[in-house]
């Protein structure tokens, strides 16, 4: 029998939604993890074909009908799904374990074997597909009469489809995530004199942004399962000095915005929502970004929507927020009448080459988006209940998949076994933010309970890998070294 399943990815467009500048075709999405039968070589999650006799079991349920071509094996799609050799295993709910070596190109992070041998935390050929169309956006751009390098046409039509697939008022591209967070705080007033509730676990903008305004954060703890800010840890927190509070999605899990909307909205506080890694999270219906006064997303490599660069984009409601936030960008002008400024603003711009591209990818996102939340999934089914182990709350709704984020009694000792099994992971926040010794002087003079369970998360979280060209003998491989070791170390 021949396996095959449903292939190709609508043609990129330059605005997301008609023929433009800057797009390709992406072909291969990935549309269901099936069971069928077939052997020898068949595509990793769904493109391509195999045939012969045997079982093929993949992450996923149900069959899936075929429509796309071969593709040779261990090939790239330009979607960002690879080929890969599939697990051979009897039907059932479990995969067995695959083969100990994957599939990969170029050298894996850490001191082991090369990626052949590894299973990477960060894919090393995110963009390999992809880079004949860098290069070409690279040299339209470069050699275009219009000589335009940032804030230009690609700009616009690329915060365009943003604003267009989010129903946003506005969303305004920038330089970075973090930048993001700078100009949204500075646009809805935040200065000195106030102070700004972020969570204890997380990263440094959280506190440096808040601290660039003049303004202070303070720290309030995290949710022991979700690892987001407490709302009720934040409203404890709050002085008649606190001018915003400032949640922010955490690894793979939204924090829970319904509670902190009525939180806002009882006490008169701006709400800024730091959804930097949860572009494609939805939750209760409303998208990531678009819970409070105003949003963000980082574009970082090694986020969803990721790119070879720096980049973030600010997301709001409110036309005036948005178009406040466009002028900090751009040193305080208006866009219309250069050289004259209304406000003290920043340089906070974004390159044209970055929008074509990220304009080129846009199509594919979800597809990308679905391969990380199956693989999430067939984590948190396999390895919930483990002894020691606590897995991140199972569901779609308010989920990211930016990374798979593990809580382990015994993290240093997991880490060093996975690595031994060729499996690289990953501690994201090794301390608090006020236990670090930039932020240690403002958190000084906090009174309260402090951060007891951020410096639990601290202490027992790892990441695994979670990314969308993780082949399904990798997923598995992943799994396995994970039970083998709670297991083993429990028994």
């Amino acid at each position: 029998m021949t396996t095959t399943s449903t292939h190709g990815l609508p043609a990129g467009n330059g605005d997301g939604r008609g023929p433009g500048t800057g797009a390709d075709t992406a072909p291969g999405v990935d549309t269901d993890l099936s069971t069928g039968t077939g052997s020898g070589t068949s595509t990793d999650f769904g493109t391509g074909t195999g045939s012969g006799t045997g079982a093929v079991t993949a992450l996923g349920v149900g069959p899936a009908p075929a429509t796309g071509p071969a593709v040779v094996p261990g090939a790239a799609t330009d979607s960002g799904f690879r080929t890969a050799p599939e697990l051979h295993t009897a039907p059932g709910p479990r995969i067995a374990p695959g083969p100990r070596t994957a599939p990969g190109s170029g050298p894996a992070p850490g001191t082991g074997p090369t990626t052949g041998d590894r299973v990477p935390f960060f894919p090393p050929d995110l963009f390999h597909e992809d880079r004949d169309t860098l290069l070409r956006l690279l040299h339209e751009i470069g050699t275009g009469a219009e000589q335009k390098f940032i804030l230009g046409d690609r700009t616009r039509r690329f915060e365009e489809a943003l604003r267009d697939r989010l129903g946003a008022a506005d969303v305004v591209a920038c330089s970075s995530g973090t930048s993001a967070l700078h100009l949204i705080l500075t646009a809805l007033g935040v200065g000195p004199g106030d102070e700004v509730v972020v969570p204890a676990l997380g990263c440094a903008p959280l506190a440096a942004a808040v601290l660039h305004t003049g303004a202070v954060p303070v720290f309030g703890d995290v949710d022991p399962r979700t690892l987001t800010l407490d709302p009720e840890d934040a409203r404890a927190r709050v002085t008649p000095r606190t001018k915003a509070l400032m949640p922010a999605h955490m690894f793979s899990v939204m924090a829970d915005m319904p509670r902190f909307t009525a939180l806002a909205a009882a006490e008169g506080l701006r709400l800024v929502e730091d959804s930097a890694v949860a572009q494609g999270a939805v939750l209760d219906g409303t998208p990531a970004g678009l819970w409070g006064d105003a949003g963000l997303y980082s574009f970082v490599q090694v986020k969803s929507f990721g790119m070879p660069g720096e980049g973030g984009g600010v997301v709001t409601r409110d036309e005036e927020t948005g178009h406040r936030v466009r002028m900090l960008r751009n040193h305080g002008q208006d866009g219309v009448h250069r050289g004259l400024h209304h406000v003290i603003g920043v340089n906070s711009r974004f390159d044209e080459i970055q929008a074509a591209f990220q304009l080129h990818r846009l199509p594919g996102l979800d597809a990308r988006l679905e391969r990380r939340a199956r693989i999430a999934a067939h984590y948190t089914e396999h390895l919930t209940g483990l002894p020691g182990v606590t897995t991140p709350p199972p569901g779609t709704d308010g989920r990211c998949y930016y990374v798979y984020t593990l809580l382990a009694d015994d993290r240093d000792a997991l880490r060093d076994h996975l690595s031994a099994e060729g499996v690289d992971t990953h501690v994201y926040y090794p301390k608090t933010l006020p236990d670090q010794a930039a932020f240690a002087p403002v958190a000084a003079g906090a009174s309260g309970p402090g951060w007891p369970h951020a410096r639990d998360a601290a202490r027992r979280q790892l990441s695994l890998p979670v990314h969308h060209r993780l082949t399904d003998t990798q997923v598995e491989r992943v799994t396995e070294a994970v039970r083998a070791h709670a297991l083993r170390t429990r028994g």
